[in-house]
């Protein structure tokens, strides 16, 4: 496997920590500028820190030459986030030729604040 890097998850903030076949975990130290209008954590930063994860858990079961594209996301937001460092975790439940299907967890310290349900497409790299 090789790790891709992410401007806009590297932008945010957030960090690959675990990466291994058909799992991945993505963490974020949030900072001020993470929050909305009531103070706690900005349901954007959560759905790119969620989205980001699954797809690394998607690419991981891939053979060289492949990648994967997020074709649906859906995010239940469960309770607010407010901690000072965020843990996402994907683990792939079914991987075929075309799609893969992954749940993501996300934590804020020891509580589940958000969980989701990714579908992402798998395509060949292009060359050139």
């Amino acid at each position: 496997m090789h790790e891709i890097k992410f401007p806009f998850l590297e932008h945010i903030g957030g960090k690959l920590i675990r990466y291994e076949q058909g799992s991945a975990e993505v963490e974020l130290q949030t900072m001020p500028y993470h929050l909305q209008h009531l103070g706690f954590i900005h349901g954007g930063v959560i759905s790119t820190l969620m989205d980001n994860t699954g797809w690394y858990a998607a690419v991981s079961n891939l053979p060289e030459g492949f990648t994967s594209v997020t074709m649906e996301i859906k995010i239940n937001y469960l309770k607010p986030a407010s901690g000072s460092h965020l843990r996402a975790l994907a683990k792939v439940i079914r991987q075929g030729k075309k799609t893969s299907f992954v749940t993501i967890e996300l934590h804020d310290g020891e509580n589940l604040v958000a969980f989701a349900t990714g579908t992402y497409a798998v395509l060949e790299e292009k060359k050139g």
